[in-house]
Parts: C-alpha cells; structure tokens; sequence
C-alpha cells in the first residue's frame, strides 16, 4: 500500500470543536432602574456629565403595535457613568439631557433606525460613530450588534425581546435587562471598529457618512406610500389602485386615532384583496374573507365608505399605475429602453467589481437610486465632471463619488460608442 493510499483509507482526524463563545446575559454593573421623572433624569444627566468619552445610545419603539416610531425607552452608557435607562413617555421636559448630548459624540448601531424616533423628541447628536454602517464599510459577513461582538469582542449577546411591545408598562424585568445588554458593548466595539477602519485606509469614508447620517437624521418622506401595500402588485388597473390607496388613507387615519399599528387595524392583504375584487359596497366589503375577521369586521362601515369613495372618483383623480418621479423599475428597461438597459448592466458591472476589490457591499459603494437615475437620465457629455455632478445631486457622498465617477463615465461612454 503506497503511502498515499494510507493517507485515503485512514479515518479521517476528528475536527477541532469551536470554542464556546460566552453569553453576556447581564450588565456587568447590573440592570439599573428605569429613570421616569424629572429628578431622576437630573441625576442621570449629573452622572453622564462626569462621564468620559462618546456615549453609547440606543432606543426602542414599539414597531407592529403602536402607530409611528415613536421611542418608549431611551438606554445610554458612557465611560465613568454607568448605563441608564430613560423612559421619555414619563417625563415631559427632556431639556436636561437634550443640552447634555448635544456635547457628546454618540455612538449608535444601525442609527438610521433610532436617529427619527430621537430625533422626534429634541435628542440630536453633534457627531456619531454607526458601528452597524463600520461593519458595512469593512465588509464584515455579518452586522448585526450580537454578531459583531462575538466575532470582534469574542462575547455573544442574550437577543430575544427585539420585537416585544415597548409601550408596555411596567416593563417586564427580561426586557429591562435586553435594553441595557444593547448598549453594554457598544463603547469597546466601536474603538475595535475605528481601529479596523484606519488599518483598512476606510476612516474618511466613515467620517463622511457619519457626517451625512448627523445632518440627515430621517430619509425624506416616501412620495405615495401607500404604494407599499402587500399584494398590490396583484391589483389590476387605475381604478384598483383607487381603492388601495383610499383603504391605506382611511386605515392610516384611524390607526393615528386609535394609536395601533396599521396593520393590526387592517392587514395589507385585506386591502389588496378588497382592489382585486373590485369591491363597490358594504356588502361586496363583508363577502371578503378578510373583512369578517374581529379586527377589520369592527370598522367595516369606514371601511365601505373608503371604497365608495374610490369608485366614485373620476378618471383623471385615479392614481397612475406607475410613478413618474423617476424612472421605471429596471425590470422594464430592457424591453421598454434597450439602450438605458445596456447602460444599467454596464454600470451595474463598474459597481460590482470596484465593490468587490474595495471590500464593501455595491450599496454601500453608491447609493443604487443614483446608480439608476444615471442611467436613465445620463448628462450630455459623459465625462467624470458631469457624472460626478449627477451622482452627487442624487445623494452621492464625497468619498463614493470620487471611487466611481470616472469608471462610470468610461463605461456609460463606452455604450454610446457601440450604439
């Protein structure tokens, strides 16, 4: 038997078990007590203020029970303070800690989701570190906060109350203990990530989308949200999207009155079914599965006159069944507009690979909304100055710009020429 037989008959060695990870299932000083009144929030701004360094912020909304985004829990953590938890529902006057965090750099994970609800109630900060957008950046697999600390920080985090609702009061002991574990960790992941970002010669980026994230705390309202109805693609002509967005429109109102969440007033796919139907009328509305249900049965008089609404409007009142703002989805390019379709692939192409060799996700690379505006739209000349000028008026930042402007220009030239 030759050695390399040996070798393919020998039992295999057994792999190495994976080192457990620890789970970080309480705060290492303990789950404080929820601050909710005035003078304890004086006594929490008093300690953060003899903190040191950025502090660690986070917040928690009631999302799929409540209506907005409203934060029913505040939690911050700051070197030489310790961590507190705010409830902004019970204290009316947060000017003490508006003024005090506006001195402090924050450090947040994924603060696109908390910046609005903070932002809602006067708490702004005056530069932040995203530990979720660094991860992003250096094209970590993944990055999410309990899986950034355990493969930077080498501690896993207890996460099983993300989805419970917030507004509950009192707040349960097991939630109070997940709010604090959120900002726990975020102060030692964020130095792991700054000093990740500088090796990899990303911390300009950052500092620039940090930048942008400060001056833009919220996305700009979505033009006809009701757009995003479940199932609406399902819906056929003007006159069927009438009524999904008169039943968004009425269920959107009576949900702010109500202070529940659209869709438990109302699932999506009961709009949808009511367009498809072509409902005209009470009793067309309760011959639907879905309008017999408690929740939909006990409003099912607004909801009738939603649709009487809708198929009493004119034609020319009738939504388009598809926006103008901008271009078509790319699905239609092809078909519709070979030569932007040709362009999008060949800028699709520059984005995938310059993404690819800077190790970072393609939209994080440029913001795809830009990326198609381009192409749908391109300058006259197609030169780095003009594409340049055109990304940026479409939300490019900076650092984005100057990675793919000239490529970009190079290639959507390039599409001209074999035209």
């Amino acid at each position: 038997m030759t050695d390399r037989d040996a070798t393919v008959d020998a039992a295999p060695e057994p792999a190495p078990e994976a080192e457990a990870v620890p789970v970080l299932g309480e705060p290492v000083d303990g789950v404080p007590p929820v601050t909710e009144s005035a003078d304890g929030l004086a006594a929490a701004v008093a300690a953060l203020a003899q903190g040191t360094g950025p502090v660690a912020v986070d917040a928690e909304r009631a999302s799929g029970y409540r209506y907005g985004q409203r934060a029913y829990l505040i939690q911050l953590r700051r070197a030489g303070a310790g961590t507190f938890l705010v409830d902004p529902t019970q204290i009316p006057d947060l000017t003490p800690l508006r003024t005090e965090l506006a001195q402090i750099p924050w450090i947040l994970h994924a603060a696109s989701q908390d910046l609005p609800c903070l932002d809602d109630i006067g708490l702004r900060p005056p530069e932040l570190f995203d530990t979720e957008l660094a991860g992003r950046l250096l094209g970590l697999p993944k990055v999410g906060l309990a899986a950034l600390t355990q493969s930077l920080l080498g501690v896993a985090l207890a996460k099983e109350h993300s989805a419970v609702d917030w507004s509950t009061r009192p707040l349960p002991q097991p939630w109070l203990t997940y709010a604090a574990l959120d900002v726990e960790l975020l102060l030692p992941l964020a130095d792991e990530l700054r000093r990740m970002l500088t090796e990899a010669g990303k911390s300009e980026w950052a500092l620039e989308e940090f930048t942008h994230l400060v001056a833009n705390p919220r996305t700009p309202p979505r033009r006809d949200p009701w757009r995003r109805t479940s199932g609406i693609h399902t819906v056929r002509g003007r006159r069927g999207l009438g009524i999904v967005r008169e039943l968004w429109l009425e269920r959107d109102q009576l949900a702010e009155e109500l202070d529940i969440a659209p869709g438990r007033v109302l699932p999506d796919l009961a709009i949808s079914a009511a367009a498809r139907a072509g409902a005209a009328s009470l009793d067309d509305l309760t011959e639907l599965a879905d309008f017999r249900k408690r929740g939909a049965k006990r409003h099912v008089d607004r909801w009738a006159a939603a649709v009487v609404r809708a198929q009493a409007l004119e034609e020319t009142e009738l939504p388009q069944v598809t926006l103008t703002d901008g271009p078509p989805p790319p699905r239609a390019w092809k078909e519709k507009a070979p030569q932007a379709g040709a362009r999008l692939d060949a800028a699709r192409r520059v984005v995938n690979d310059l993404a690819q060799e800077l190790n970072l996700p393609q939209e994080n690379l440029l913001p795809p909304d830009a990326v198609r505006r381009l192409c749908w739209e391109p300058p006259q000349v197609l030169d780095t100055d003009s594409v340049a000028g055109h990304l940026r008026g479409h939300g490019a930042r900076e650092w984005q710009v100057g990675l793919t402007a000239g490529a970009l220009a190079d290639a959507l030239a390039g599409q001209v020429t074999h035209q």
